[in-house]
């Protein structure tokens, strides 16, 4: 029992997603496999998928304690958004896991504070994130989603 709880508590966890706000990458009623241990290991990543505590100025479903989201921007990028594209540094961001289509709305140009992450859900037009309630502290994240564990049909490794 104690190293069931020492895995949970410290190496890895199971989440359930809610919400629509990460589709077509994860859909409402996937289970995730999230990696507690790989950031202490190694830094956030542009385009990892996290879980991290409901920041303060979230102000959504009170009982919902964790999100998830997409990391877009890292501490000291320059960040915005024009024409349906996020611009990073002044480049378009290449965004590979969009589902077609699917578009950005404008983001004032703002640069994201020291060991901070600027993050969004996949699912643009149904997503709280950071172009709501700003970037996140790294102090938030609980970790990076690794598998796709439930429905099997759907099994996948990110």
């Amino acid at each position: 029992m104690a190293v069931a709880f020492g895995v949970r508590a410290y190496v890895v966890q199971t989440y359930f997603i809610p919400s629509a706000s990460m589709e077509p990458t994860l859909l409402i009623g996937d289970r995730i496999l999230v990696d507690k241990l790989s950031y202490h290991l190694h830094g956030v990543g542009r385009g990892d998928i996290v879980v991290f505590a409901k920041p303060p100025k979230e102000v959504a479903d009170p009982t919902i304690k964790d999100l998830v989201k997409r990391v877009i921007g890292l501490p000291g990028d320059v960040i915005s958004s024009r024409g349906g594209r996020v611009y990073i540094n002044g480049k378009v961001l290449a965004e590979p896991w969009l589902g077609r289509g699917i578009v950005t709305t404008d983001i004032r140009t703002q640069k994201v504070p020291p060991n901070e992450y600027f993050v969004m859900g996949d699912n643009r037009s149904d997503s709280q994130d950071s172009r709501f309630f700003g970037s996140i502290p790294r102090s938030l994240i609980v970790g990076r989603v690794v598998l796709l564990i439930w429905p099997l049909s759907r099994f996948h490794a990110f």
